[in-house]
Formats: structure tokens, sequence, C-alpha cells
């Protein structure tokens, strides 16, 4: 006798096999820091995801008002920002721990838009986990500058969300992302040139750097959209709690990237907070993209 698997299993599936490829894509770029640094994947990343999607999905055939660039141009810098921010981290300390610390972004946002008893618990239960990730509890531990770097790519995921819900009336579609993509750009690009000079033109560089842009932002993306047509904005988001377990595993397997006990336990409280956050929050019309 044959079992059908659930009908939300195939949509699931997409949304991991989207935070693998984001999170392989993270390992990737760290073996190439050495090359051109954190400025200059960044730049890379952003600027040649930009060009596939504007590519794929033509975003200079709408029309758009004053009101929505700049709205589109609010959601651009902090998807820009974040990308920098967080990639600055993967460069000091493991991906697990710095998407861990990113992830909390998002949860403050549900936080501080929910009055819920249940939401004191998972706010506690965030707040221990960054505990046990300060150089205070764990001197060995993670880099504090990282650390920093982590929490700054957290505020940023934060706004990016908040900025998302302004574009999201006008459609969060692969056209606003293409022209979120290209206007981070604009911020990451003289950066990374500034940082890494003519290395960046070097043609291994840029074919890295379209494998880099494919695999953490256009195949990541393109899997999101197909499951959202199917999965629920609240399933959604329960399967990005995971993300943070996603990012340690491929730290681990990928870079060789070994976390302490104390660690892991931090990673499996926020990921748990993340999750309970999910699992009560209201249903959004259409949860944004993971950058």
């Amino acid at each position: 006798m044959t079992h059908k698997l659930p009908r939300a299993s195939g949509p699931a599936a997409l949304v991991l096999a989207g935070l693998v490829s984001q999170n392989l894509g993270a390992a990737f770029a760290k073996h190439l820091f050495p090359l051109v640094g954190p400025l200059g994947m960044s730049a890379l990343r952003i600027s040649l995801a930009a060009l596939v999607l504007s590519l794929l999905w033509r975003p200079w055939r709408t029309r758009r008002t004053a009101r929505q660039w700049r709205a589109i141009a609010r959601y651009g810098l902090s998807l820009g920002l974040m990308n920098i921010l967080i990639y600055e981290a993967f460069a000091r300390i493991p991906i697990g721990l710095a998407v861990a610390i990113e992830v909390t972004g998002p949860l403050a946002v549900v936080l501080i838009r929910s009055r819920r008893p249940a939401d004191a618990g998972f706010a506690l239960l965030a707040a221990t986990g960054l505990f046990l990730l300060l150089p205070v509890v764990n001197p060995a531990g993670a880099d504090p500058v990282g650390l920093a770097f982590a929490g700054a790519a957290a505020v940023t995921w934060a706004a990016y969300i908040l900025f998302s819900s302004d574009v999201a009336g006008e459609g969060v579609g692969g056209d606003v992302v293409a022209l979120g993509l290209a206007l981070a750009a604009v911020v990451a690009a003289p950066l990374g040139v500034l940082h890494a000079g003519a290395v960046l033109l070097r043609p291994e560089i840029l074919a890295a750097g379209l494998g880099l842009a494919v695999l953490s932002s256009a195949a990541p993306y393109t899997l999101e959209m197909l499951a959202l047509r199917q999965l629920s904005a609240r399933a959604f988001s329960l399967l990005v709690s995971s993300a943070p377990a996603v990012a340690a595993l491929i730290g681990w397997a990928a870079l060789g990237e070994r976390l302490s006990v104390v660690q892991w336990i931090a990673i499996g409280l926020i990921s748990l907070a993340v999750a309970g956050g999910a699992a009560l929050d209201k249903p959004m019309a259409r949860p944004p993209p993971t950058p």
C-alpha cells in the first residue's frame, strides 16, 4: 500500500531547499573572502543577483509613482545594508551563529506588534539564547565584532520586513525585488570596489560571484515564490525558523565550523522562540521573500 505525502510536503521541501541553497552560498562566499573580502563578495552577490532578476522580470516595463519609488528605495537600502552586515559577520563568526542572531530581527517585529502573554516567553527564550552567545558568558567563544555585525544585520532585517510591508500593497513580486536589489547594488558596489578594486573584474571572480548570486539570491527567491503559492504565511515562517540550524549544519559540513554545546543550546533557544512567535502570529497577506 502506498501512502500519499501531505500536500504541504512539496512546498515545505522547496522552502528548505531554498535555505540550504542560501547557506551553501554563504559557505561558498566565505571561501572567497580572502580574495575580495566580505565587502567585495557583497557587491558581487547583490549586483549580479540584481542583473539576473532584472533580466528575468524586466521591471522597467512597469510605471511607478513617486510614492512607490520611495517605498522601493527604503526596501532596497535595507536589503543592501542587511547583506553587507551579515557578510561582515560571516567573515568573523560561524555562519550558524550569525544567522541565529540575524533571525531575532524578524522575531522582534512579531513580538513588538503583539500583546499576547506567550510572547513574553518567546522573548525570554530569544534573550537567553543571545545571552549565551556573549563573550562574557563564553570568553573563548565568538568574536565580539562579528556578533555586533550580526546584531546590526538583525536590526536591518527587521527594517527590511517593515519596509517590505510598504511595497506589499503593490504586490511583492520578482520585479519589485529586482528593483530593490538594483538599488541595494548602488550602496554595495562602490564599497566593494573601494575595498577590492580591479580584482572584482577578474573572470574567475566574476564567475564565482555569478554562482554566488544564483545560490544565495536567485535560487532561494525562486524556490520561495513557488512554495508560497501553496503554503500559508504561518507555515512559511515556521519553516524559516529552522534557518539557524540549517546554517550551523552547513557551516560544519562545508567549512568545518564546530560549535560548542552552549552555542548549540543558544541556537536551539532562538529557533524555538522564532518558531513559537511564528506559530501564534497573525499571518501576513504574503511574507516578504528571504533575502
